[in-house]
């Protein structure tokens, strides 16, 4: 099994997709790469803390590559706005790869390479690749938060058109 910890705005909404992932055994949301210990939501929220909103994912690498994660990564989030994700906005919606190990590192440099050579945004990715230090659970209450939500204003709205993107683009990747 490895690990992968990505930030792609709300956690939500990332908690959400990369569940749906044949392959990933765990996707647990929290915070990464800020500068106190144990902080809470609402402190995050502040984006006093430095921290990310991210995920924190447990897969299985012979059913699905980190590369095939990523890919997944750069579809369903703007990797071209620097603090911010539609109307998500602060350091705490920031794009981040927080790689576990070189070879995770070598691997979103040389997808953000390539996807800056097709063009695939009009806009420069903008996305942090930085070694990974630290991960905090997210409070219980945001496990699961769409699935047991999806009717709430901001998932009919935010994560659901991401879900049908998914289905869409990548339904071979999926459970």
């Amino acid at each position: 099994m490895a690990k992968a910890t990505l930030a792609g705005g709300c956690f939500w909404c990332t908690e959400t997709l990369f569940a749906r992932l044949d392959g990933v055994l765990e996707v647990v949301s929290g915070y990464t790469d800020g500068h106190i210990k144990n902080p809470a939501y609402r402190e995050v929220c502040t984006g006093r803390t430095g921290h990310a909103e991210c995920i924190q994912l447990e897969y299985d690498p012979e059913k699905i590559s980190f590369v095939s994660l990523l890919e997944v990564f750069f579809d369903t989030h703007d990797p071209t706005t620097l603090n911010r994700q539609g109307a998500d906005v602060g350091t705490q919606y920031r794009s981040g790869i927080y790689y576990h190990d070189e070879t995770q590192k070598t691997a979103a440099e040389a997808l953000i390479d390539a996807l800056t050579k097709e063009k695939k945004f009009s806009d420069p990715i903008v996305t942090e690749i930085k070694a990974f230090d630290v991960f905090y659970p997210a409070e219980v209450e945001h496990k699961d938060y769409y699935n047991l939500n999806s009717n709430q204003p901001y998932c009919a709205a935010v994560i659901s058109p991401k879900v049908k993107k998914l289905l869409r683009k990548h339904a071979s990747k999926l459970k």
